[in-house]
């Protein structure tokens, strides 16, 4: 009873309490536990024991498990291959070869398209020596999955292996059926040579070149036929090649490669031959490797004429492929004809003169025919000179003056410029020719209509010889063009042409079909600049009516500073013309001046910080935007209040000036 009282009375411990209940600042996840119980191996199982098997019956029941195990792990998901490869691999090393094929069986049923399954199955019956099961096989993959190159080499191996080269060839005919890669039909030719069957491996060549028709590849049968001393069949197989790729699909590689073989077979005459039947028809971009080898040729076996062709035949080239670029570049000809002249045959030197004046200017201007003639020139001077042909000169000479456009009238039927007009029209005004002058004039207009200047020039002409609507309706016609290099320069010509008419009204019209077609604040300063000089009755109210509507219509306008330039206008004629009530009208409209600051962005888009600005703020806007006035009454305010404190720091100043 005491014991008890006494375990009664015993304390129970006391929980420390946590005074801090903030979170720690280094965190621990739950995946960093697990990964230091991995790191520490604190829950690494130890293996399982080793099992060793005394009977029979534990053998059985040993199979019966691990079977049982493979069985779930395929149940539990079938097109997992790999269960099913580690399933058959154990039963083939217990000698199960039977249960194994089964289980490859079972897995093809599942994926027949697995390149694995089948070369895994293949091994297993060549490592167990069951060559009828394998053939079986292998046929059975070519068959499924014919495109699968490495079931051939595979099945091919193992025919030669076997030492069936016949059947390894007919295994290799049917994969040639299918017209495979290249390096397919290399194992076949290399599978022939190695015992010895050249004119196997020659037909093989022959079916090969045809499926996969190449250059390198009829390249390697010509090698091939060199290599076993069949040079004449090789010496065909080049020209069969050039025959069958012709001029359109011509590739250097082919010729330097039959060219490097007559050169072995010391036919060096067919060597040059072969290299200038190439240059005369490969482009210069695809030859450099054809020149390089034929100058390589010409050191080691030519002479210095031989070398001194190959330069020149070069060159030539060179020019050709200007001149086919661009036949009407006459200094790409003048070169490659002195080219020509200086090595050539005079049959080879006319024929390039007769392409190079094929080519005729395009546009009958003086610029392209005064490099044009000097081809007819050189070629005359040619057939006289060198050719000492003078017949033939007589006729070069014919023909080019039949060529050359002489009657085309003149040098502006030819090669209209402004600079030829206006010298023309100066020419016919001093000799007092006024119609010429017009005809002239309607001319250089045909030529050039947007040219304000001519419009203008015209107009004046016309204007001098007193036909004033005639000059009217020049003006008219220009201003109506759809495009003008100087619109606003002829508007003002028109503009100040009727104001020397004295046209008040028609001045006025006219600003006002201006003013249609631009808002501009010269044009409206200018308007009222004439109503006010206009001098008649009612000027003043009619100039200050257009500065009103031009304010009211620049209201909208984007650029402050041209609004400004017009109150300002609009201030300078109401100080001169204006009453007191008229200026301090102005002057309300006169905009504040304010500094802001705005965001610069970089060509880049970045931000390049900020700038400052000035802007204008206009009292009509500012009524319209509530904020801009709240912003006015607190500056009137800051600034009554900055006053009035001034005023509480120095009243003995303000009374010093009251005692004044």
């Amino acid at each position: 009873m005491a014991a008890s009282t006494a375990a009664g009375k015993q304390r129970i411990p006391k929980v420390a309490k946590v005074k801090n209940k903030a979170p720690a600042e280094v965190q621990i996840t739950a995946e960093q536990l697990l990964r230091e119980a991995k790191e520490r191996e604190l829950e690494l199982l130890p293996p399982p024991p080793q099992q060793k098997i005394t009977d029979e019956e534990e053998l059985n029941d040993y199979k019966l498990r691990k079977r049982k195990t493979f069985e779930d792990n395929i149940r539990k998901n079938r097109t997992v291959i790999s269960n099913w490869i580690k399933y058959a691999q154990w039963e083939e090393s217990l000698k199960e070869i039977q249960r194994a094929r089964s289980i490859y069986e079972r897995a093809l049923d599942v994926d027949y398209r697995n390149i694995t399954l089948w070369l895994k199955y293949a091994e297993m019956e060549m490592k167990n020596r069951q060559v009828n099961h394998a053939r079986n096989i292998w046929d059975r993959a070519i068959t499924t999955l014919p495109r699968v190159n490495q079931f051939w080499y595979k099945y091919t191996y193992m025919e030669e292996m076997l030492g069936n080269v016949a059947g390894a060839r007919q295994v290799f005919e049917r994969w040639m059926e299918w017209q495979p890669e290249e390096q397919a039909w290399h194992s076949y030719i290399n599978f022939e040579l190695r015992y010895k069957e050249v004119d196997r491996a020659r037909t093989i060549y022959e079916r090969f070149v045809l499926v996969h028709p190449d250059v390198k590849n009829w390249i390697k049968y010509a090698r091939f036929e060199e290599k076993h001393g069949y040079f004449a069949h090789a010496r065909k197989v080049y020209e069969r090649a050039v025959e069958f790729f012709g001029d359109e699909h011509m590739d250097e590689r082919l010729y330097v490669a039959f060219a490097k073989f007559e050169e072995n077979q010391k036919e060096f005459e067919r060597v040059r031959v072969i290299y200038k039947y190439a240059l005369d028809r490969i482009s210069k971009q695809e030859a450099q490797e054809l020149f390089k080898n034929y100058t390589i040729f010409e050191k080691k076996f030519g002479d210095r004429r031989g070398i001194e062709d190959i330069i020149v035949s070069k060159r030539r080239f060179q020019y050709e492929e200007e001149v086919k670029a661009n036949p009407h570049n006459y200094d790409a000809w003048f070169d490659y004809l002195r080219l020509v002249e200086s090595d050539a045959e005079a049959e080879t030197v006319r024929e390039v003169y007769e392409r190079a004046i094929a080519n005729v200017p395009p546009i009958q201007e003086k610029r392209h025919w005064k490099r044009y003639i000097y081809l007819w020139v050189n070629y005359a001077l040619y057939e006289e000179l060198e050719a000492k042909d003078p017949e033939r000169t007589r006729q070069v000479y014919q023909a080019s003056l039949e060529l050359i456009p002489h009657k085309k009238g003149t040098s502006i039927g030819k090669c209209p410029k402004n600079k030829l007009f206006k010298g023309y029209i100066e020419l016919e005004l001093q000799l007092r020719e006024f119609d010429r002058c017009r005809k002239l004039y309607e001319k250089f207009l045909e030529f050039g209509p947007e040219n304000c200047t001519s419009w203008i020039k015209f107009a004046e002409l016309e204007t001098i010889l007193g036909d004033i609507e005639r000059a009217r309706a020049i003006y008219e016609l220009a201003i109506s063009q759809p495009r003008l290099d100087m619109p606003e320069v002829l508007w003002k010509s028109y503009i100040d042409f009727e104001i020397e008419q004295e046209e008040t009204e028609r001045t006025r019209n006219l600003y006002r079909r201006l003013l249609q077609r631009t808002q501009h604040v010269k044009v409206w300063i200018s308007f009222a600049q004439f109503e006010l000089s206009s001098g008649k009755e009612g000027s003043l109210p009619k100039c200050r009516q257009i500065y009103e509507e031009a304010n009211k219509t620049m209201r909208n306008c984007e650029e402050k500073e041209e609004r400004l330039m017009l109150l300002e206008s609009w201030r300078s004629f109401e100080d001169e013309f204006g009453t007191t009530s008229d200026k301090e009208r102005v002057d309300k409209l006169m905009p504040e001046k304010v500094k802001k600051r705005r965001k610069v962005q970089a060509d880049d888009g970045s931000d390049a910080g900020w700038e400052e600005y000035y802007d204008y703020i206009f009292p009509e806007d500012a009524a319209n935007q509530p904020n801009l006035k709240l912003l006015a009454m607190a500056k009137l305010w800051k600034k009554q209040q900055q006053e009035k404190e001034a005023a509480e720091q120095d009243p003995d100043k303000d009374i010093d000036e009251s005692e004044s």
